[in-house]
């Protein structure tokens, strides 16, 4: 991979085409003319490979982008949505057809879940969720119709893990696709294609956008797999990124290196205080030499940026909102990878007449650690744990 900073700062931007300016320029045109009917001709053959005709599947600024994204990924392309769920749905659908069955990590993001349990089976695709951190787990659970395998590594609360080289090896050899979102650890931090997984996805509204000011989606792979998306699910669901949300990503790329340094200094020097403190139970983050995955993690991940579990003794549904609510520089907000941090209780997705305090899951509490200064987020985090007796 070339040098990250060229590829965030540099690459693609042909500043000869556009007056030398430092900054990419949008390109809001919802259409393209062709200087002759030949290559009119041509591109309506193959939209993908050729010019431009109507932004609702290809943008030089979206393009731009791509050319990024792809390169700190390790992929050979990438085509940008306009939400990560969209990603999910347009890389799922694309690679299944009647009669098929998917087998999932347990308790995927809530939209993958939704495509599982809600959208498929309408056209008889089943699955099944396995615990992935055993590859056994994926031998059981496949069947002579399995063609999907779909991993989260981390997920986004209790930050299960997969053996990626592990996965891939055993799908690649039954001619299974593989498909992971990436979004907790960024390009810069975990390498799926590496270990031979086919299509990588990304919540680009997270830490490659920033500034929590945008909403987008990426899928990475080769050519030929994103070019069968391109052609049908994605050109069809009209679910491409506009020019001006694909030019906000760029400027986040521009910084995204640095916030994670900072981010990641931040978390690792909030984790000692987390773990030794009277009122947590337990901290659940991939990077703690405690986490029951760790030598996984340090060996995929070459960082675990600023997402971690806390998990509250034994108290009442009371108790955790008041702590919640009673942060001061936390938000209670979900989603994560801005420059604020932020507080997601579990206890918030469950009815109060159906929490259980003894399930160590109803007390996990997510926190996401943005950019403000450490002293100010334990203080706060020290104040707000006043409430647990």
């Amino acid at each position: 991979m070339e040098d990250i900073s060229l590829i965030i700062n540099q690459l693609g931007e042909e500043r000869d085409l556009y007056y030398q300016a430092v900054s990419p320029p949008i390109m809001q045109t919802s259409n393209f003319a062709f200087k002759d009917f030949a290559s009119m001709r041509s591109t309506f053959e193959d939209e993908y490979a050729g010019d431009y005709i109507y932004t609702k599947a290809k943008n030089p600024t979206v393009d731009m982008l791509r050319l990024k994204l792809a390169a700190l990924q390790g992929a050979e392309d990438a085509l940008v949505t306009n939400s990560g769920s969209s990603a999910i749905f347009c890389s799922i659908l694309a690679n299944v057809k009647a009669g098929d069955h998917i087998i999932s990590v347990r308790q995927p993001y809530s939209w993958a879940r939704n495509m599982f349990e809600v959208v498929l089976p309408k056209f008889n695709v089943t699955h099944t969720y396995v615990d992935g951190r055993d590859i056994r787990n994926f031998e059981e659970a496949l069947q002579e119709n399995t063609t999907l395998i779909y991993l989260e590594s981390p997920n986004s609360f209790s930050f299960e893990l997969q053996d990626l080289e592990a996965v891939g090896n055993f799908a690649r050899a039954r001619g299974i696709t593989t498909i992971i979102d990436n979004s907790y650890c960024t390009p810069l931090f975990q390498s799926p294609h590496a270990y031979g997984i086919d299509l990588c996805l990304h919540s680009a509204t997270k830490y490659i956008s920033g500034h929590s000011d945008t909403v987008a989606g990426v899928i990475t792979g080769s050519k030929v797999r994103l070019k069968k998306i391109f052609d049908s699910e994605l050109s069809n669901s009209g679910t491409s990124l506009s020019p001006f949300n694909a030019w906000l990503l760029l400027r986040g790329l521009r910084t995204l290196p640095i916030r994670l340094k900072h981010i990641t200094e931040s978390t690792m020097a909030l984790l000692p205080f987390l773990k030794n403190h009277p009122k947590i139970a337990k901290v659940i983050f991939p990077f703690d030499t405690d986490f029951p995955q760790y030598e996984l993690a340090r060996k995929q991940m070459t960082g675990a940026c600023g997402l971690l579990t806390i998990v509250l003794p034994p108290v009442s549904y009371e108790q955790i909102e008041q702590f919640a609510t009673g942060l001061k520089h936390f938000l209670l907000a979900v989603s994560w990878g801005g420059h604020e941090s932020l507080v997601m209780p579990k206890a918030a997705g469950i009815r109060p007449e159906n929490y259980d305090s003894s399930n160590e899951e109803h007390r996990m509490v997510r926190l996401y650690i943005g950019l403000e200064s450490v002293e100010e987020l334990q203080e706060d985090l020290n104040q707000a744990l006043e409430v647990i007796s």
